[in-house]
């Protein structure tokens, strides 16, 4: 039975880090593929970094969660005190499994702060791509497409 608990544990956790997607500059979901975009040169003035808070709207970590939890309580004692345990046991692991995706999809991030062409200053809040933090002086793209921005090099 522990192994099977294991299994169910690693299972769960190798779907929520499936469920982190990126908000990087350069990463694009399906549907914002091969749609206009307008562009903007700008240079950057400041870069501060922070931090993207994990997913917390996804019934994965928690159902997981319960789901393991509620397998092991019911390895604990037996008759109605199993029952008593695999509720407790649902719950409480309905609590650790939504905090572990939340830890698993927090993200480093940085605030980037740019000057545009047209004089307007604007502030965009993104990951950190591979290229790393963007540097005060460096001339910038800003790709608008609807309510969202990206800052690209």
């Amino acid at each position: 039975m522990n192994k099977t608990i294991i299994v169910i544990f690693a299972a769960a956790v190798l779907m929520l880090q499936g469920c982190a997607s990126s908000l990087s500059g350069d990463t694009y979901s399906r549907s914002e593929a091969r749609k206009v975009q307008n562009v903007e040169f700008a240079w950057v003035e400041a870069v501060k970094p922070v931090v993207i808070e994990g997913r917390t709207d996804s019934p994965l970590g928690a159902g997981a969660g319960a789901i393991v939890g509620g397998i092991a309580g019911s390895t604990v004692g037996g008759g109605k005190g199993s029952s008593i345990a695999s509720v407790m046991g649902a719950v409480a692991g309905g609590i650790v499994g939504q905090k572990i995706e939340e830890n698993s999809t927090r993200k480093q991030g940085q605030e980037i702060t740019v000057t545009l062409e047209s004089g307007r200053t604007i502030s965009v809040v993104q990951e950190v791509d591979s290229d790393g933090f963007f540097q005060p002086g460096e001339r910038v793209r800003v790709l608008r497409q609807g309510s969202t921005a990206r800052i690209v090099r």
